[in-house]
Order: structure tokens, then C-alpha cells, then sequence
């Protein structure tokens, strides 16, 4: 039995069309009353026992609309009841749904700039993206969400949207013609995102060969400052489409090789303790995975060997290069191995004529 039969027991409400749907409308309200103390405020108060903040604040965000949709509903009601005259009969109903969904849009709005507040600090942190990126891509997920509303609530009155629809296609047209340079970079940007490729923070070589840490991904450009420090700026549709070299991934730490040569005839198993020894000092050089020695060729003066260590990080390549050859150079004059030099010895079949 529904609300309409229960009133149709009331003879003075039943004779008045106007005095039933009024009653209707304050019984829907009642009933939002009810499911405000009963649901809503029972489950704020679960949510405040959580140590997280914003579902309290989502649930407070969400109370308005709930109550108002309740409400809402029981004027649909009343007014399916009774015939109204031909304008109203349409506008009462479109209007009170469109009201509907326009508080549903503004609460999801609130609801989505909490969340995108929320994670701002978590997301930006990680350095994958930069902060103008971020923000913007927010912005346009705000503009989209607000498009979708106003679409809704105009299709409400039953409106076409045909005319519409063509107008904003030739004006993407136009725009997308006019602006194909800054899209390319903008979705460029999505794809380094989407793709993992880098973040802030990695160290990456171009295929210009140009090395350096990149200090921000934003909407247009990614921005890499090299070991000279100058600032290099990179237009996203050209990263997304070259070849990138990242050093710190996917791990951070970074293998250095040390090529060092000794002389003919020297100790093979002292030089590679030798070297060994020198990494082991080296408060930089991690020991997973451990350093190791390897002999490489056998060159025209020199028994060639390569030290491999790793560091934690690829921004200490330079300094530490040099950290360890200056203790390869010390320790092998310690040591006595000989660190050879290129020489040629050039033999005459017959003895040279002096001028005396």
C-alpha cells in the first residue's frame, strides 16, 4: 500500500486534490527527517570514530543532496496526482528533477575537489608528475564533469541537442587545427605519465645524448637539468616519441665501470684484489649487488680490467668515477703493480750512420 492510499483513507484530504498533495509532499519530508537522524547522522558518527578525515567529510558533502532528493521525490509524487494546466503540467516536473540534478552535480564537484586535494600531496610526492599537470588535468576532469550535468539537465526538458552537438564539433575542429601543437604536448604528457617512462627526480639520457635530472613534467614541456646545471626543455610529443635511456630505473642505484690496465707479467689475482679492496672503502658503493673485477682483453701494452660497482644513485656517477681512480692509481703504487703507457720499440736490420 503506498503513500496515495494510505491518505485516500482521509475523506476531507481526499476531496481536496491540493490538501493531498500537500500532505504527500510533508510526509516525504518526514521521511527525510527520519533517514537524516536515523542513517545519515548514524553513519557520520561510525565515520568519525575512523582515524581518516575525509570520509566525514565525503558523508557531510553528501547529506544535502540526500535529504533534498527525498524531498524532491515527494513533489514528484504530488504532482503526478493531479493534472495541472498544459505549462506547468511539463515545467513543475522538468524543474524539480533539473533541481536534483543540479545539487547532485554541485556535491559531486565538492566531492571530487576533496579527493583531488586529498591525493595531491601522496601523487605529487612521487614526483611522476608535475604540479601544473596535475592541477590542470584536474581542472578539465572538473570543466568535463560539469558538461555531462548541464547536458543532463537539458536533456530533462527535451531539448535538441543536435544543433548543439554540431556547433561544439566544428569548434573542436577549429580549435584542435589552431592548438595541434600544444595537444600533441599535453597527451604527450599523459602517455609519460601512463607509460611510467620517467618521473622527477630519474636521471635519463636523451637521444641527443644529453644527460641530466628531470625536474619537472608539466603540460607542455619536460624540463631536465644537466650535470652543467643549464636547464634543458623538451617539448612531451617529442619525448613520447624518442628514445629515452632512464639510469634510475627500475632501480634507483646506477653501475659504474672503472677500466683500469696493468702491465705484462703483473699479479692477476693481486690486481683484482687490489681492486676489490678499493671498492670496499668506497662508502658509495653499495654491497647488493657486490662489486666484481673482470679481465677484458689483452691490449698491445696492457692486461685490460674493468671494476663494476654500483652506486645508490645515478648523480654521484661523476664524483665517484673520479673517487675511485684516484684510489686505483694510489693503491696500485702502493701495491707495486704497474699501471703500463703505450711504447713502441722500433728495430733496425742494419746499424744507423752517425755524422761524427
Amino acid at each position: 500500500m503506498d503513500i496515495a492510499s494510505l491518505l485516500e483513507h482521509y475523506q476531507i484530504i481526499e476531496e481536496n486534490l491540493l490538501l493531498k498533495q500537500l500532505s504527500i509532499v510533508i510526509i516525504y519530508a518526514v521521511g527525510a527527517k527520519v533517514a537524516d537522524l536515523f542513517i545519515i547522522q548514524g553513519v557520520m558518527r561510525l565515520a568519525r570514530r575512523t582515524s581518516m578525515e575525509v570520509d566525514d567529510t565525503l558523508i557531510a558533502l553528501l547529506h544535502a543532496p540526500v535529504l533534498w532528493t527525498i524531498f524532491s521525490l515527494g513533489i514528484l509524487h504530488a504532482l503526478v496526482l493531479g493534472v495541472l494546466p498544459a505549462p506547468w503540467q511539463t515545467v513543475l516536473p522538468s524543474l524539480t528533477k533539473t533541481t536534483i540534478v543540479f545539487v547532485w552535480l554541485i556535491a559531486l564537484i565538492r566531492i571530487f575537489n576533496v579527493l583531488a586535494h586529498q591525493s595531491a600531496d601522496k601523487i605529487l610526492s612521487r614526483g611522476k608528475i608535475g604540479s601544473d599537470f596535475f592541477y590542470m588535468s584536474k581542472n578539465i576532469l572538473r570543466v568535463l564533469l560539469v558538461i555531462l550535468g548541464l547536458f543532463w539537465m537539458l536533456s530533462i526538458w527535451k531539448l535538441d541537442l543536435t544543433p548543439l552537438f554540431a556547433s561544439a564539433g566544428i569548434a573542436g575542429i577549429a580549435v584542435a587545427l589552431a592548438a595541434k601543437d600544444t595537444l600533441a604536448n599535453f597527451f604527450g604528457g599523459i602517455s609519460i605519465f601512463l607509460d611510467k617512462t620517467f618521473k622527477v627526480g630519474d636521471y635519463i639520457i636523451l637521444d641527443s645524448s644529453e644527460r641530466g635530472e628531470v625536474v619537472e613534467v608539466g603540460i607542455r614541456s619536460t624540463r631536465i637539468k644537466t650535470r652543467d646545471d643549464v636547464l634543458v626543455t623538451i617539448p612531451n610529443s617529442i619525448m613520447a616519441n624518442s628514445k629515452i635511456v632512464n639510469e634510475s630505473a627500475p632501480e634507483p642505484r646506477f653501475r659504474i665501470r672503472i677500466p683500469v690496465g696493468v702491465a705484462y707479467g703483473s699479479d692477476l689475482e693481486k690486481v683484482e684484489n687490489v681492486l676489490l679492496e678499493v671498492a670496499a672503502a668506497n662508502s658509495s658503493v653499495v654491497t647488493d649487488p657486490a662489486p666484481r673485477v673482470r679481465l677484458r682483453a689483452f691490449n698491445n701494452s696492457s692486461l685490460d680490467f674493468e671494476l663494476l660497482v654500483w652506486v645508490h644513485e645515478p648523480s654521484v656517477k661523476g664524483l665517484q668515477t673520479h673517487n675511485l681512480l684516484t684510489a686505483v692509481y694510489h693503491a696500485f703504487r702502493e701495491q707495486g703493480v704497474t699501471i703500463p703507457f703505450p711504447q713502441l720499440d722500433v728495430h733496425f736490420d742494419k746499424p744507423m750512420k752517425t755524422d761524427q
